[in-house]
């Protein structure tokens, strides 16, 4: 195997504000009384707030989100579940099931999320975990999954009946970025009421304010409240396009820190396409110019100061010389994008060459001894 090509070639594209600029549009006017937060748009998971946000603290029942993604991924959300003496007797916020009765898993979660039961993570645990312990072990191993370093998980429902039960905000962001990419997910934290038939007919209104009356915004999420670990949400909220989570713990004014988050972070940042699936058009090179393309797109969210200092720099291999270009076989991928702000990486997208037809202008012999050689183990190319 030849050697690659080191030699590259460097456009650098420098991107205008799209907007008129805003004096200090990045400054907040607000305070956040939270003890630790966090603020990320949805997509690219980019922090646009933080405080204390990697340290570990008690979460109370915003622990619940773990418990409901693992119950929707378990695939039984149309089984009958059956109330086990241990779910009935958990203590505090409850939906008031009764020891053998039956009940439809999907609506123990709806339980779970909207009216924050206790009994219902026991009874959901028990069944989608084949025990309570086997349940807690799926949740750290999902935790690990998820990058959630800072995080351990000692019970279903966030009740203060361990030392070694807790998470921090930015983890519990990256807990609700991943179930928001769940549609069934998205479904049942979204949900204002719901109504549970089965052997008693329950009706439940969702216990987060912002979703039922506070914020237009709102698109769901998970309250949480023990006397250990004071008031903590997660929440989420969209507009124009633009998704956002926010996460605090400890906070006393929590409906208030996150509809300022969301407000501030609306005003702020925008959206914006910094590399569009498809052709790469910047590229003037002859042999590369309308073949070389990004495999997808890449988008983040940019202040307007950012949007001045934002800078793109495509870089591919050296094209072959003339005598080279019939036989040259260009590496995959060809080249890159790589995306800054103020010189900092923010993102890379790999490019990729999409070679000429030209197989169909040889010859059916010729096409065949490539093929034998191929099949031999023998290449006529260098």
């Amino acid at each position: 195997m030849g050697k690659k090509i080191a030699l590259i070639i460097i456009v650098t594209l420098l991107i205008s504000p799209l907007l008129p600029m805003q004096a200090n549009s990045e400054q907040r006017n607000f305070s956040v009384s939270a003890q630790a937060a966090v603020l990320i748009e949805q997509e690219s998971g980019r922090v646009l707030y933080g405080k204390n946000e990697n340290t570990p603290l008690r979460i109370a029942s915003i622990t619940k989100i773990m418990t409901a993604i693992l119950a929707i991924e378990s695939g039984k959300m149309d089984e009958m579940v059956q109330v086990s003496t241990r779910a009935e007797g958990t203590e505090g916020s409850s939906i008031y099931l009764r020891a053998g009765e039956k009940i439809k898993l999907e609506d123990l979660v709806y339980g779970l999320m909207l009216r924050s039961g206790n009994d219902s993570a026991v009874a959901i645990a028990e069944h989608v975990g084949g025990s309570l312990e086997g349940f807690i072990y799926m949740m750290n191993e999902k935790a690990e999954q998820l990058g959630m370093v800072n995080s351990m998980f000692q019970n279903p429902h966030g009740l203060d009946d361990h030392e070694d039960h807790y998470s921090s905000a930015y983890d519990m962001a990256l807990l609700g970025q991943y179930a928001m990419g769940n549609e069934v997910y998205r479904e049942i934290s979204s949900a204002k009421n719901h109504r549970a038939e089965g052997e008693q007919v329950r009706v439940w209104r969702n216990k987060n304010r912002l979703l039922t009356e506070l914020y237009q915004y709102s698109t769901g999420g998970k309250t949480g409240y023990t006397k250990r670990a004071k008031r903590t949400l997660v929440s989420t909220a969209s507009k124009d396009n633009e998704n956002l989570i926010a996460v605090t713990l400890n906070a006393p004014s929590d409906w208030h820190d996150h509809m300022n988050l969301f407000n501030w972070a609306f005003d702020t940042y925008s959206t914006e396409l910094l590399v569009e699936e498809g052709t790469i058009q910047e590229i003037e090179d002859e042999f590369y110019k309308d073949r070389v393309y990004a495999p997808y797109s890449f988008e983040y969210p940019l202040s307007q100061s950012e949007k001045e200092e934002f800078q793109k720099e495509i870089t591919l291999y050296r094209p072959p010389t003339d005598e080279r270009k019939n036989s040259y076989d260009p590496p995959q991928p060809v080249g890159k994008v790589e995306l800054t702000i103020n010189n900092e990486m923010i993102g890379q997208v790999p490019l990729l060459y999409d070679a000429p037809e030209i197989e169909e202008k040889r010859g059916f012999w010729s096409r065949f001894l490539d093929f034998f050689s191929f099949t031999i183990g023998v290449s006529s190319i260098d």
